[in-house]
């Protein structure tokens, strides 16, 4: 399976639904977002191009009850986890926070096929050395090119291989 992800959207709508349709036109056939999403509102473009995104909030929390109200209300299109997340997809555990700290942590633990996190708004695709072997820790950057270049993820869970992707600078924050 591919997956698309991406962090730091930060209520900017246009960038992340433009990342979104590019890993959707690769193959992706799921989004992870990794936090600071903010409003919920900025997740309707990328919902609309039709791939689940699987989500937690981050350190900018944004309005968490509306959220959950549309991930409740998305048929499945919008799971909200929270702070952080464990989760299975195409057979592989993995684990998705905000923080770095913890992501490290967690992949060391050797629980998880892969980890993935945000917060830092720089790009990293590196193999943890934990407790049963190398574990991919991936953070996407930014996706709204905010204090960094734009950035995204492209991964393959059956190989799991992740590719930081540079986005085009039209989708950039002025």
């Amino acid at each position: 399976m591919k997956i698309g992800v991406v962090s730091d959207s930060h209520d900017h709508g246009a960038p992340l639904a433009a990342a979104v349709a590019r890993a959707r036109d690769w193959g992706a056939q799921a989004i992870l977002h990794c936090g600071d999403i903010i409003g919920p509102n900025s997740l309707r473009s990328a919902l609309a191009v039709g791939l689940p995104l699987h989500v937690v909030h981050g350190n900018n929390l944004g309005d968490m009850l509306s959220m959950q109200r549309m991930a409740q209300g998305s048929k499945g299109a919008l799971t909200y986890y929270g702070g952080d997340a464990s989760f299975a997809l195409a057979g592989r555990r993995l684990f998705m926070t905000h923080y770095p700290h913890l992501a490290r942590g967690m992949a060391c633990t050797g629980d998880f096929d892969a980890v993935f996190c945000g917060h830092s708004h720089v790009a990293l695709v590196e193999n943890v050395e934990g407790v049963r072997g190398l574990t991919p820790l991936v953070n996407p950057g930014t996706v709204a090119g905010i204090g960094a270049e734009a950035t995204m993820v492209l991964g393959d869970l059956e190989t799991l291989s992740f590719q930081i992707i540079s986005l085009d600078s039209s989708a950039l924050i002025p």
